[in-house]
């Protein structure tokens, strides 16, 4: 009974100290413009009380107690603005402010970060804003918050923390441009983006902006799917202290802490933020033990020059669970409640558990053998059991920011950045003890320590690192030239280099001696007797080098802006083999030719009222292909003739907002062709030597329409909707030639893939997610997003389509809904300046049962008869990840 009367007085307290107050309500616009600032906050200094603005630009405070306050409104890239107020009991007084455009800060955003304007950049695109990040991510993986984005698919993929993925009109993220602050951290080598890199940039961003499609991002760097760029907290003008405390399911913990300094002498300003996170993992054995870090200092020269630091990084630990299962392993009724699922299969695959993870077992802890790892030894994370997979990196980037505003027609930003890369992944190595007790191997660890301590000949098997040492310096420069009132050009350079050092280590013996290995074309014939720490296997220097220059011309008057842009790179490639000998017998030494990518795109958007605007672009990229496509380190070769990939795509839309600015919608529709997708095949050339060829002719279009809406009738209420609607598809059968002298007699080689029409893979094409959310009293907040998802196709290799008489679509998940809660609320206390605020968020919230991830005719996987995959391209033929389990979150935010 205490507890009842506590917990209601908690809640009707509030309601009684809010009778007979006063509310605060306006506009905020922009200066220049006269546009709404919509998602601008305006606080009362000194209180909890405040409010965003909504989609027409207006804010409003309820329940304010009578009294003189002073109101003070922000909004990212313009200045603040504060004004004096007077409250009365029972009456509501309008304050509106007009924010004026922070003139080296401001433009920094908007030109070095390439950040598109609502009704003017003629791009589509979405801004998730901090407090929305606040409200819903729950210190999920930063690609989930893009979830309710039209066209946007992410997942946490096995589980493990850092180990997301996204996927943008159908293209995978080596084809989406991430940046932070304006500099690009896709892999130099691969593109790929590893988010475990970046545990603590949701901590640090200020805001993210996803532009899908070819984007109008000058940059040399191709984005084809889109571009997501993520904005840092810029420095505060005001001294604060904050400390986030959080927990959550399997002994998840994580605390947050915060400062910023203010503005010191009118001159400098720095803000800080560190994160520890530790967890169990909900899936098995996918453990967290991670730290965050960033800092940003800014220093004013004077009105008209501006420098910055940013240092961000996340060193951090983690267990992973890399492999897929069958569907029946995870959940026997899931898989019978399908058609397209053989029951026949569970007699293989037998259900285990929906957290189940291949990728670790348990060990005597008996067994006290070192693991080594980033340079010296360690103890186990575990003493009772062992992860094959593991992730270990610290990948910190550091960018110095320089502004200057020559005139008042010209302005220079040069960005000068540094990032460097330590740490790696585990894996088993030679010849291990499996368990077979259930339906996928594991490594049985006890059974390999016995087999090695008993060994006079060294190791059978051990744990090794696959280990990248990386780093990279690079600079972008832009120069904004007003040509008139009306048009202004844009132009610069965009050069980085980056040398990244890959090998293998023995991270565990696992009760051996020694591990015997003949890796190295240097080493004696008899091999070399490896311990803790020693190279193995591979060991070789890859250096990318990357210049680039770009062009842009922009037009805008009161209803027009246009814009054009060209930009040409060349990228170089280098691989230094430190195992392999070369022709002379020094170090083999593989240097590619210089590669050159262009892409040029243009678009407008016409403004017919203040309500309504149209716009389209169009574009052509030529994209140098990846790394590995040029130089192959396992059979030292170099591509004679490297083909780019083309990518050709127009896009056009309608924004509209109506309904007295209560309603906004976004309506567009989109047409990419992709030409030439890059295909390999290692051949012995006439000579006898190893090359590659290039196959042309994979071709694929990815078409589609996209719908968002936000609707806030009053301050109590809003609704927000993203819809999208894809046909992603394969357009041709590959029918090429080529030569390989292998085989003298018979040279000429047939290559056929039979795709035409076949759906492209790995992401939804139909996608809807609905969030409403409702602001009962001042200060609380809760949201409900439903999601729904279907027409995704498993993901697949188009090489492996190669059977004339296959022509079946790849498995085709069931659709599903998913649905997530957020709730906040901000205690209604002012003790000396320090304000609290309560939050939980519990994701799948029905505990629903899903496949999010699916690979089509696993190689591993796949119910067999008689060694061949029993019902291609159905349920039981594919390897899967379900959608994670109810989890939640709930903490506690101070700040001061």
């Amino acid at each position: 009974m205490k507890k009842l009367l506590s917990i209601l007085l908690i809640v009707l307290l509030p309601l009684a100290l809010f009778a007979q107050r006063g509310a605060v309500t306006g506009k905020v616009t922009d200066a220049s413009s006269g546009e709404a600032l919509v998602g601008a906050n305006v606080l009362i200094k000194g209180t909890a009380l405040g409010a965003a603005s909504g989609l027409n630009g207006v804010y409003k405070i309820v329940k304010v107690p009578p009294g003189s306050y002073t109101l003070r409104a922000t909004f990212i890239g313009h200045k603040m603005q504060e004004k004096e107020v007077q409250v009365l009991a029972g009456q509501e007084v309008t304050v509106d402010f007009v924010l004026e455009e922070d003139v080296i800060y401001g433009e920094a955003i908007g030109i070095i970060a390439d950040r598109a304007k609502e009704r003017e950049t003629p791009v589509a695109f979405t801004n998730v804003e901090k407090l929305e990040m606040v409200q819903r991510l729950g210190s999920q993986d930063i690609p989930l918050i893009l979830n309710t984005t039209p066209s946007v698919y992410a997942t946490m993929q096995g589980g493990g923390a850092g180990d997301a993925r996204v996927n943008v009109r159908g293209f995978n993220q080596r084809n989406v441009a991430i940046m932070i602050n304006g500099v690009p951290v896709n892999d130099m080598e691969n593109g790929w983006v590893y988010w475990s890199n970046w545990d603590g940039v949701a901590d640090a961003t200020s805001s993210i902006q996803v532009q899908r499609g070819l984007s109008a991002v000058n940059l040399a760097t191709p984005s084809i799917g889109g571009t997501m760029n993520i904005i840092t907290d810029p420095t505060q003008l005001e001294t604060g202290f904050g400390l986030r405390q959080e927990v959550g399911n399997d002994g998840f913990l994580k605390t947050t802490v915060t400062a910023n300094s203010g503005l010191i002498n009118e001159k400098l300003s720095f803000n800080g933020l560190v994160v520890r996170k530790t967890g169990d993992g909900l899936i098995d054995a996918t453990w967290t033990d991670a730290w965050a870090y960033y800092f940003g200092a800014s220093y004013n020269i004077n009105p008209n020059n501006r420098i910055e630091l940013y240092a961000i990084g996340a060193p951090q630990r983690h267990g992973q669970n890399s492999y897929k299962q069958n569907l029946g392993v995870y959940n026997a009724d899931l898989a019978k409640d399908m058609d397209e699922y053989d029951n026949a299969a569970l007699n293989t695959f037998s259900e285990v558990d929906r957290k189940y993870n291949q990728t670790w077992n348990n060990v005597d802890p008996s067994y006290k053998g070192k693991q080594y790892w980033r340079g010296k030894e360690h103890d186990r994370y575990d003493p009772n059991f062992i992860n094959e997979r593991e992730n270990y990196y610290h990948k910190p980037i550091v960018n110095l920011n320089w502004y200057t505003k020559l005139s008042d027609d010209l302005s220079v930003y040069t960005v000068l950045y540094y990032s460097g890369g330590k740490g790696g992944g585990t894996g088993t190595y030679g010849s291990m003890r499996w368990d077979y007790s259930l339906p996928s191997r594991r490594v049985d660890w006890d059974a390999t320590i016995a087999r090695n301590q008993g060994s006079e000949t060294g190791a059978f098997g051990i744990l090794r690192n696959s280990v990248n040492e990386q780093w990279t310096i690079g600079a972008i420069s832009k120069a904004n030239y007003k040509l008139s009132d009306n048009m202004k050009t844009t132009f610069g350079v965009d050069w980085r280099t980056a040398r990244i050092f890959h090998w293998r280590e023995v991270r565990d013996l696992l009760g051996g001696e020694y591990f015997l290995s003949k890796s190295s074309q240097f080493w004696p014939e008899e091999g070399k007797r490896l311990k803790l720490g020693d190279k193995f296997d591979y060991d070789f220097t890859n250096d990318v080098d990357w210049y680039g220059g770009f062009g842009q011309v922009e037009y805008s008057t009161a209803q027009i802006t246009a814009y054009g842009m060209a930009g040409y790179s060349i990228i170089k490639y280098k691989h230094t083999n430190h195992f392999k000998k070369g022709a002379d017998g020094n170090e083999a030494v593989l240097e590619a030719d210089p590669i050159g990518g262009f892409q040029v795109k243009g678009g407008a958007s016409y403004r017919f009222t203040t309500a309504l605007n149209a716009f389209a672009n169009v574009g052509y990229v030529s994209k140098v292909p990846i790394f590995d496509n040029v130089i192959s380190d396992y059979t030292m070769t170099i591509a004679d003739d490297p083909k780019n990939e083309q990518f050709i795509s127009f896009e056009a839309g309608l924004n509209w907002i109506g309904l007295e600015n209560k309603l906004t919608t976004k309506l567009n529709v989109y047409h990419t062709t992709w030409k030439d997708r890059a295909v390999t095949r290692g051949v012995t050339a006439l000579d006898g030597s190893e090359a590659l060829v290039f196959l042309s002719g994979l071709n694929a279009l990815h078409q589609g329409v996209e719908f968002e809406a936000a609707y806030q009738p009053m301050s109590l209420f809003r609704l927000d909707m993203a819809a999208s609607i894809g046909n992603w598809k394969h357009l041709d059968d590959v029918n090429a030639r080529y030569q390989d002298y292998s085989t003298p007699d018979s040279p000429e080689y047939q290559y056929n893939l039979y795709i035409e029409d076949i759906k492209v893979g790995d992401a939804p094409q139909t996608q809807l997610a609905l969030a409403a959310s409702v602001y009962p009293i001042p200060g609380a907040f809760g949201q409900l997003v439903v999601r729904h998802y279907r027409d995704h196709y498993a993901d697949y290799d188009p090489v492996t389509r190669a059977d004339a008489t296959d022509r079946a679509q790849s498995w085709k998940t069931p659709p599903y809904t998913v649905m997530d809660f957020h709730a906040a609320y901000t205690l209604p206390f002012n003790l000396s300046g320090i304000k609290l605020q309560l939050f939980a968020h519990v994701f799948n919230l029905l505990d629903a049962i899903y496949v999010q991830d699916a690979v089509d005719n696993s190689r591993y996987n796949a119910y067999l008869v008689d060694g061949k995959i029993a019902n291609p391209h159905q349920a039981d033929a594919a390897e899967v990840f379900l959608g994670l389990p109810r989890t939640f979150n709930i903490g506690l935010q101070l700040n001061y």
